[in-house]
């Protein structure tokens, strides 16, 4: 199968999605416009598997109705954020008209949604516009989008490569220039994962920060939404309407230019320390190895914040040794709460078979006490990170895997493996903090390579800024 290169369509990837949204505010772009571009786009680079769906249909008219508006505005209508705006999202999330298949043969005949998931909702009313929805491994399992009932969703940087998960299929059409931006959720990895693999911005919110998520009860709430995008200030743009109606009141994008404002002129800014690290919390369970890229990108990385005037030092948390095996238990005890028949197994593939046998084994008192110690592991773990303000760490231990390579393991080796892949990202889910991943290096084959920055609760301006600082590092 030949595969398509990655290329820049010129109206989207010309353009940042702020740019976008200024020129779609101004009207020197139409809603419709820029959508046809993305579905063109979408169109043209097929062969990346990124979209489970799309409704090409329902997306133009989306389009016209918002262009129809502007022309004639109501009385007392109140403008919208993102007018006109094209995203797309995850095959695990709601939108109404169109089927949530969570990636799975199980649910490959599901009807249409009757109406949009509270995230989806929130992005509508801020002016987008949903093309589809993304590809997505079983469930939203894995670090990596494959599934045994579409085409898998392959990295615009090297198609013969995964572009990681479970928000692969987001990740590869943002990186492949059909999106400029797109939402994402994150139970263990799975924005800052494929924002790794694919060269973009990935920000995980602390546990509670966005109002439509789950409501926040400890462990057990693990997954949160966020944005990818390819620069800090669109991720911070997302992030604001995320968290924001409509994104009016935002405070993230404003922080951001602020910071990156006053330090092109030169201004004074308070550092921040930033502890180094590449210590991880699965070890002995799992042996951790990092790729000489992974450790060169860190390097960079702590190299370039310390001329920045950042206060830069070795960090070596306690971790412990039972967190491989109390995060397996908790994370695989959430399929007990979806939705799934009694012969579930059957119909699904080997991993998610495997996960849902050793959930109904383990039993609610196995996991209850998982939880437990999973929370007195967080507390612990978050006082030592509160000895400084970032703890900074690699995302990625090794370059992404070919498409095909952890479903042709059998499932312990392969959950082993992905866990040796992404060894950074799930103690923040534990620890309930936020996370934003940055590119810092691409290496001779063209692959990228991010650090990690883990901030306090609460902390996910300061954390855009400091991604902000380190890109105006980057860019010399």
């Amino acid at each position: 199968m030949a595969l398509s290169e990655p290329t820049r369509p010129a109206r989207l990837l010309d353009r940042t999605a702020v740019e976008l949204r200024d020129a779609l505010a101004a009207g020197e772009l139409s809603a419709r416009e820029v959508t046809r571009a993305a579905l063109d786009a979408a169109a043209a680079h097929a062969d990346l598997g990124a979209f489970a769906f799309l409704d090409a249909e329902g997306a133009l008219a989306r389009a016209d109705a918002l262009d129809t508006a502007r022309r004639h505005p109501r009385d007392g209508a109140v403008p919208v954020s993102l007018h006109g705006l094209p995203l797309a999202v995850k095959d695990l999330t709601d939108v109404a008209g169109m089927p949530t298949c969570f990636g799975s043969a199980l649910l490959a005949d599901a009807p249409p949604a009757a109406q949009d998931d509270p995230l989806v909702a929130r992005l509508r009313e801020a002016g987008t516009v949903v093309l589809g929805k993304t590809t997505v491994p079983e469930f939203g399992l894995d670090s990596y989008s494959e599934n045994l009932v579409g085409s898998p969703a392959r990295n615009p940087l090297d198609p013969s490569r995964t572009p990681g998960g479970s928000s692969g299929g987001s990740a590869a059409a943002v990186a492949a220039g059909i999106l400029a931006w797109a939402p994402g959720s994150d139970g263990g990895g799975s924005i800052r994962i494929p924002a790794a693999a694919c060269g973009l911005v990935g920000l995980k919110p602390g546990r509670g920060t966005v109002p439509t998520d789950e409501a926040a009860d400890s462990v057990r709430t693990l997954t949160v939404s966020g944005p990818l995008a390819h620069t800090v200030e669109d991720a911070a743009l997302l992030f604001d309407v995320m968290t924001t109606p409509e994104g009016f009141g935002g405070r993230a994008l404003a922080d951001v230019r602020r910071a990156t404002e006053d330090r092109r002129a030169g201004a004074p800014h308070a550092g921040v320390r930033i502890g180094l690290s590449t210590g991880s919390p699965f070890p002995p369970a799992v042996e951790v190895s990092l790729a000489r890229p992974a450790l060169a990108a860190l390097t960079r990385a702590a190299a370039l914040l310390e001329a920045g005037g950042h206060a830069v030092e070795p960090f070596s948390p306690y971790y412990g040794e039972r967190y491989h095996e109390d995060f397996r238990t908790v994370w695989t005890s959430g399929l007990l709460r979806a939705p799934l028949p009694p012969v579930a197994e059957e119909h699904v593939g080997a991993v998610a078979a495997s996960f849902l046998r050793s959930a109904r084994a383990a039993g609610p008192e196995k996991a209850a006490a998982a939880v437990e110690r999973l929370e007195e592991w967080a507390q612990n773990v978050r006082a030592q990170f509160g000895s400084v303000d970032v703890v900074m760490t690699p995302v990625l231990a090794t370059a992404p895997p070919e498409v095909g390579h952890f479903l042709a393991l059998p499932p312990e080796e392969n959950y082993a493996a992905q866990c040796a892949f992404t060894p950074y990202t799930s103690m923040v889910n534990v620890l309930g903090l936020p996370a934003v991943s940055v590119p810092v290096d691409r290496d001779e084959a063209g692959l990228s390579w991010s650090v990690q920055l883990i901030g306090r609760p609460g902390d996910e301006g300061r954390l855009l800024a400091l991604a902000a600082h380190l890109e105006l590092l980057l860019a010399g």
